[in-house]
């Protein structure tokens, strides 16, 4: 009997979410890159999965290609493709995974854009007083202090911060905990939300940080948040939650030098994700360096 896509797909989905313990959003981008392959196989009519070959994977590369797919999104459709053909071998219906030896277009890497230590001042210390100023002063401070993804922060219960201890416990990528210290001015940004947090919160509400109305704090209204606070403390441009988070990392880096620190710090599984500090920090070295060696000056025009 052959398997087809439908079927397979949701099964695929169902193991993501309950085996490997991959996050919604995660697993939505999982589904949205197979359904491009799914639509692809529906035009050409393939209904068994066995039936799959590189040559139909390298024919839809191609056509998403000229649709104007960039290299980092179809770099991620071929990843997808990979690990769902690398379950198909699991549960039989694959001999062989036909994305093996497929290779998308390359991907000009970005460095991310990070704050310096006073920009970064500048935009955690939210002057406000009352519940709105203390709780974003509190989430900004921490997020900053111990470089917490965004979905980290708005995970956070009350009971993963021990403020007497300096330390934080968070769950990041693939359900994994790691704890971090916590500095002291996000100590004290914290202690001093805790109360206005106790009269908006209803007795059953486990969460950390939380909105007007007593419920926990979505990504998206951070997201928000922060836009609005990146033009009320007068920042060049948008700051994001991410930007902290890469401040952080840059900043720790710049400090310590200690790329594994940082890498179990930041919560990454593989040090060449972290390894993209060390070219921020090798900018901000070689940008002293032109400044201030008598022999790195540019020539006149003169000359």
């Amino acid at each position: 009997m052959p398997h087809t896509f439908s079927n397979e797909l949701t099964a695929f989905l169902t193991y993501l979410r309950t085996e490997k313990h991959l996050s919604p959003r995660t697993e939505d981008a999982y589904a949205r890159d197979l359904d491009k392959f799914l639509a692809y196989c529906e035009t050409r009519q393939i209904t068994d999965l066995s039936a799959i070959t590189v040559h139909h994977l390298r024919e839809n590369l191609a056509s998403l290609h000229r649709k104007g797919l960039t290299g980092k999104s179809l770099r991620r459709w071929l990843s997808s493709l990979r690990a769902f053909f690398r379950f198909g071998i699991r549960r039989g219906w694959l001999k062989t995974n036909p994305a093996d030896g497929l290779q998308a277009p390359k991907v000009e890497k970005k460095l991310p854009k990070v704050l310096d230590v006073d920009q970064a001042g500048q935009f955690v210390e939210v002057k406000d007083e009352g519940f709105l100023g203390k709780r974003d002063r509190a989430l900004l401070e921490l997020i900053y202090s111990s470089g917490l993804r965004l979905a980290e922060a708005v995970g956070l219960n009350l009971n993963d911060i021990d403020l007497r201890e300096g330390a934080v416990t968070v769950t990041g990528k693939g359900n994994k905990t790691r704890q971090l210290p916590v500095g002291r001015q996000a100590r004290d940004a914290v202690k001093a939300w805790l109360p206005e947090r106790a009269l908006a919160a209803p007795p059953d509400e486990t969460a950390l940080f939380i909105g007007q109305r007593g419920k926990r704090l979505t990504p998206r209204a951070v997201q928000l948040r922060m836009q609005q606070l990146s033009i009320r403390q007068n920042m060049d441009e948008p700051v994001h939650p991410h930007m902290l988070r890469h401040s952080f990392a840059s900043h720790m880096l710049e400090s310590s030098g200690d790329l594994r620190l940082v890498q179990e710090l930041l919560g990454h599984a593989n040090i060449s994700t972290t390894q993209v500090y060390t070219h921020l920090d090798f900018q901000h070295l070689a940008k002293v360096y032109d400044k201030a060696h008598p022999r790195a000056q540019k020539k006149s025009s003169q000359d």
